[in-house]
């Protein structure tokens, strides 16, 4: 693999990782309930199922799961289930519009181990995730090519994709005065929820 196809493959993955999905609208949820701590437990879990994802896919057994129809539809329906039901808590949340009280007790169940677990099963049961590595590395990789260099492609998405999510973490941090105001917030819930419900049902429609 020459630097310049390298080069080439980072520019195209920085840009789809700044596109938004569902791993942004996890990260933006956590980041509204727990602040930077919990959007930066969230953005963990992404980048670690990412990672899991991108070896899969580098070592073949990604081509092995999307060819095995029961199993991919099971993970289809698992990741589109559970973007649905992050949904429904978000526009809950924009429902009630009770912040104060609401964030107490979410504060009080929400662990760093529940909120690295939002992050790590809505990307692992995103298929989608899976076909993208397994679609995009082929074109740039030849004959001659190593299961170093399949690898090194892998984690260069997972490593943009969280480079991207923290830079949206620092961005929600500066205007964490602005989010808090009772309006913005219920509109940002409404609008996380929304989004989380659509690419849930997106996911379970394609086929």
């Amino acid at each position: 693999m020459t630097w310049s196809t390298y080069a080439g493959f980072a520019g195209m993955m920085a840009f789809l990782a700044m596109m938004p999905g569902p791993d942004t609208m996890v990260v933006l949820k956590n980041a509204l309930t727990g602040g930077a701590r919990g959007g930066g437990w969230a953005c963990a879990g992404i980048t670690v199922a990412n990672f899991l994802q991108g070896t899969a896919a580098a070592l073949g057994l990604g081509a092995v799961i999307t060819r095995y129809h029961p199993l991919f539809e099971t993970v289809k329906w698992l990741g589109a289930a559970y973007l649905v039901f992050l949904g429904i808590q978000a526009l809950r949340g924009a429902w009630r519009g009770n912040y104060e009280a609401l964030d107490d007790v979410r504060k009080a169940r929400a662990s760093r181990a529940r909120r690295f677990r939002e992050g790590f099963l809505s990307n692992v049961t995103n298929p989608k995730v899976l076909v993208l590595f397994l679609s995009v590395l082929p074109q740039f990789l030849t004959a001659e090519s190593t299961v170093g260099d399949s690898l090194l492609l892998a984690y260069t998405v997972a490593v943009l994709g969280g480079l991207w999510l923290l830079a949206l973490l620092l961005f929600v941090h500066r205007v964490r005065t602005w989010l808090g105001r009772r309006r913005v917030r219920r509109t940002l819930d409404g609008v996380t929820g929304t989004a989380l419900l659509g690419f849930g049902a997106t996911l379970a429609l394609e086929s």
